[in-house]
């Protein structure tokens, strides 16, 4: 089982309800299997929603916070511990460093900046951890379907599908963490 996981999503919402409710389920079980939430240090957005749950349920959760974003993304005063750091690059690299697995909640740019950044890790066996994409309600769609259509134009070495796991539901995690456990 994993100690860390990092979860990389959107300092906003977004217009689907459902994008917080998987969230919400996420903290919860991270809280209840005690593994340490890494996360972008923010108290809004999908940021906050998986922070508060996951302190909500008696867990751990460690915040990474640009000193540029502190005020945007409002940082988290209330989580286990919250680092400021100089920019976006190290706070990737921190969140990277930190965690054993990361889970990929929707998000906007910064987010997608996120992923792109650790599946290129992934790929080029900078580090070998499990990365899932959890595609809530489709939303990730789009996106999928370009990375196949990428693969198919010769564009991506390897078969993307065997760097990034893409699951559905929380619950779909859930087990697939609880078979790595075994």
């Amino acid at each position: 089982m994993y100690k860390s996981i990092a979860v990389f999503c959107g300092s906003r919402l977004g217009n689907n309800p459902l994008f917080a409710e998987h969230a919400l389920e996420l903290g919860k079980w991270m809280a209840a299997n005690d593994i340490t939430l890494i996360y972008g240090g923010g108290s809004v957005g999908m940021m906050g929603v998986i922070a508060d749950s996951v302190m909500q349920n008696g867990g751990k959760a460690i915040g990474v916070i640009p000193e540029l974003l502190f005020k945007w993304e409002v940082g988290h005063q209330t989580i286990t511990e919250l680092h400021t750091v100089s920019d976006m690059h190290v706070r990737k690299r921190m969140m990277y460093e930190m965690c054993d697995a990361a889970i990929i909640l929707p998000g906007g740019n910064g987010t997608l900046d996120e992923l792109f950044e650790i599946i290129t890790w992934n790929s080029l066996e900078i580090h070998s951890k499990k990365v899932i994409l959890l595609n809530t309600a489709g939303y990730y769609n789009h996106l999928l379907a370009h990375l196949e259509y990428s693969q198919e134009q010769g564009f991506l070495h390897g078969n993307w599908k065997k760097k990034l796991m893409v699951m559905d539901t929380p619950e779909a995690i859930f087990a697939s963490c609880e078979t790595d456990r075994n």
